[in-house]
């Protein structure tokens, strides 16, 4: 009985009974990019994709790349390869079933909210867990993070604070000066009403 693999079109290798086994070279070219992503990527959030469509990943990775964050669907093993021990030990108990990554910048926020965001309006998303400033954090405390402002409302909340003590001295200071023009008028006209 032969039970080579045979090649499909796409080069990928299906064995006789149905299983899909990918080449060496795809797999260590795969590793590579996620090594990439993970050097890049400042926080990461573990999600459980199962329930959605082709469609509707491409949607979340859309609404993700908004924020500059990436969504990747990855084979766990490779991802504990591109990993290394300590991460891959860190998030053992997290890479079982379907696992999809978000890979996000320096504003953790953002990917949470966005996450939030679809999970109520298209389809729920389960998260597994986060590595937040290089801490393991739970769904619980990504959940809390989707509550909070963004940093964009931050920085204006904060402008505008700043800005308000300026405005009030500037409405003082106006007035001050309104007030002197004012008597610096009534004497003109008392002047010109004695002359």
């Amino acid at each position: 009985m032969d039970v080579a693999p045979l090649e499909n079109r796409r080069g990928v290798f299906i064995s006789q009974y149905g299983a899909t086994i990918m080449r060496t070279a795809r797999k260590e070219e795969i590793v590579t990019q996620l090594r990439e992503r993970l050097a890049t990527a400042k926080h990461l959030i573990l999600t459980d994709y199962t329930g959605l469509s082709v469609g509707e990943i491409g949607q979340l990775r859309g609404d993700l790349r908004k924020d500059g964050s990436g969504y990747a669907v990855v084979k766990n093993t490779l991802f504990r390869l591109a990993a290394g021990d300590q991460l891959a030990k860190e998030l053992e108990s997290f890479l079982a079933g379907p696992t999809g990554i978000v890979f996000a910048g320096s504003d953790p926020v953002a990917p949470a909210k966005a996450l939030k965001k679809f999970s109520d309006s298209v389809k729920s998303v389960a998260v597994k867990a986060a590595i937040i400033d290089g801490k393991l954090t739970d769904a619980k405390q990504v959940a809390a993070l989707a509550s909070l402002p963004s940093k964009q409302e931050l920085l204006a909340k904060l402008v505008g604070s700043l800005a308000s003590p300026m405005r009030g001295l500037v409405t003082v200071l106006s007035g001050n000066q309104r007030g002197l023009v004012q008597v610096l008028n009534a004497i003109r006209e008392k002047r010109l009403a004695s002359a």
